[in-house]
């Protein structure tokens, strides 16, 4: 998947309390996170959504929309967001996903479950994916760590020759890969 350019797709989402229509060209021409989730009304699933609401106005700072994705409803994203307090706080788009089209495109369709994985990936504005991460169930996602691979993959696209070591963070020094730095890292 990592630098595949998504496929085209067409969905409804509920954002800040509407109903709008998105396709894949809604997506390109900037930074965008596609934060596959289970369901909603579930367990695990608020605490990430909600840790990711967090961090929501750093991400729209550094030009990066966010898309959660289920294969529930919109109306159900709907309901969710007016009858929970964690989940009320989100401003990103929550994408009704029920023919499960983006899901599949994505490859993160659970088998016979019609559920997706719990991914998310990082899509460049050209469309192009450029980190992903699925874990299993039980185990939710970090969105610090989310901000860490964000400011990681604009560092590395503005600045082409350079790449970021393990621990990056940002304002802290990068590499040149070389015939220089070989066998001394």
């Amino acid at each position: 998947m990592i630098n595949t350019t998504i496929k085209p797709f067409s969905a409804t989402a509920f954002k800040q309390g509407e109903f709008v229509e998105i396709t894949e060209q809604d997506v390109k021409g900037k930074w965008a996170v596609f934060f596959f989730y289970p369901a909603d009304f579930t367990f695990v699933c608020p605490t990430e959504l909600g840790d990711l609401a967090d961090h929501y106005a750093e991400l729209q700072e550094r030009g990066v929309e966010v898309y959660s994705v289920s294969t529930d409803t919109h109306f159900t994203h709907k309901a969710w967001h007016d009858s929970s307090d964690t989940i009320g706080k989100i401003n990103y788009y929550m994408v009704g996903d029920q023919t499960g089209t983006i899901t599949n495109n994505f490859g993160v369709m659970r088998e016979g479950q019609g559920l997706a994985d719990r991914a998310t990936f990082l899509v460049d504005p050209e469309g192009v994916i450029q980190a992903m991460e699925i874990t299993a169930e039980g185990i939710g996602r970090n969105a610090e760590d989310l901000m860490r691979k964000v400011k990681a993959a604009q560092y590395v696209a503005a600045h082409p020759g350079e790449v970021c070591p393990a621990k990056w963070k940002e304002g802290e020094e990068t590499l040149a890969p070389s015939l220089d730095l070989v066998g001394k890292i």
